[in-house]
C-alpha cells in the first residue's frame, strides 16, 4: 500500500514539474488518486498559476476543493458542464473571478441541479 501511495505521490510531482518546466496553460492531474488537492502544489505552481487555463482531475477521489483552489487558479476559462451536471453529490461550485467562456455562462444554469457562483462576465478579482 505504501509502494502505491509513493507512486501516487510521485506521479503528481513528475505531472507539476512537467507543467512548471514547459510553461504550459495545462495541469493535468487526472488518475493521479487524489482525495484532496496537494497543498504543496499551491507552492510549486505559484509563479505560473496565473497562465494556467485548464486542469484536468478526471478520475479521481475528489470529495472537495477549497476556496484557495479557485482564488489561485483564478484564469480557468472552461468548465466540463456536462461532467459537473453528472455528479449527483455536488452541490456547489464557486467560480468566481474567472474568465470563463460565453458557452460555459450560457449552456451551464440549464442543465445543472447545484449551486454555480460566476462572476458577471468581465469581472476582476478585487486587489489584496
Amino acid at each position: 500500500m505504501l509502494k502505491k501511495m509513493g507512486e501516487a505521490v510521485a506521479r503528481v510531482a513528475r505531472k507539476v514539474n512537467e507543467t512548471v518546466e514547459s510553461g504550459s496553460d495545462t495541469l493535468d492531474l487526472a488518475e493521479c488518486k487524489l482525495v484532496s488537492f496537494p497543498i504543496g502544489i499551491y507552492k510549486v505552481l505559484r509563479n505560473v498559476s496565473g497562465q494556467i487555463h485548464l486542469i484536468t482531475l478526471a478520475n479521481n477521489e475528489l470529495k472537495s476543493l477549497t476556496s484557495k483552489f479557485m482564488t489561485t487558479f483564478n484564469q480557468l476559462r472552461d468548465v466540463p458542464v456536462e461532467k459537473l451536471a453528472a455528479m449527483p453529490a455536488l452541490r456547489s461550485i464557486n467560480l468566481r473571478f474567472n474568465p470563463l467562456n460565453a458557452e460555459v455562462r450560457v449552456i451551464a444554469p440549464p442543465l445543472i441541479k447545484f449551486d454555480m457562483l460566476m462572476s458577471p462576465d468581465g469581472a476582476r478579482a478585487p486587489l489584496p
